[in-house]
């Protein structure tokens, strides 16, 4: 079966023989650490029927090497695109550029250039590390769809806010700020060949 980390969306392969008969199961996830609850949809006790939904009925089924933590699946893909869970297919915008400028906090003045459909912006081990101690290691993410820009919270302990809003996902437009921590940041998106 596949499973997901309810905090950063990593995707694992997981075989469903490791329940030894449970309902439900902890995990650690190997990329933001978080531990999360996973349901067995053919465990011997009943789990409710929005969970037994959730899971999916025809995955495929491999132990990780070693039997310890959940192996990373394949992301899935669409077309070349690498497809969110449940969501569109993420993918580069073919007509212009996208970056990240953070306009107040310890890092105020570094400007960051989205490269890639899904950017993870925290602390540490981030594909943008932003130096605030107020940030979590994997704070939030920048998802592209095209020209639709999506900042998702990955569950982090002091929140992602647009405006005084806390959000867990939300879309952006151009020149759009948002706080992590201490910081404050700026969506920026440019035509290209500008």
């Amino acid at each position: 079966m596949i499973i997901e980390c309810d905090r950063c969306y990593a995707r694992y392969r997981y075989d469903e023989a490791r329940f030894e008969g449970k309902a439900s199961k902890k995990v650690r996830c190997t990329k933001c650490l978080a531990i999360f609850d996973i349901f067995n949809a053919h465990g011997s006790a009943p789990a409710s029927p929005a969970l037994r939904d959730s899971v999916a009925e025809d995955t495929v089924l491999r132990l990780a090497d070693g039997g310890g933590d959940p192996e990373p699946a394949t992301p899935t893909r669409n077309n070349g695109a690498i497809a969110r869970p449940g969501g569109a297919p993420l993918r580069m915008p073919a007509d212009s550029r996208v970056s990240v400028a953070v306009i107040a906090g310890p890092d105020s003045g570094r400007i960051y250039a989205i490269e890639k459909p899904r950017v993870v912006i925290g602390r540490h081990d981030a594909d943008v590390n932003v130096d605030d101690p107020e940030i979590s290691r994997h704070h939030a993410a920048i998802e592209l769809t095209g020209d639709t820009v999506t900042l998702v919270d990955l569950g982090s302990t002091n929140g992602t806010f647009v405006g005084e809003e806390r959000i867990r996902d939300v879309v952006l437009e151009n020149q759009a700020e948002f706080s992590i921590g201490g910081s404050t940041l700026m969506l920026i998106v440019t035509e290209k060949g500008s």
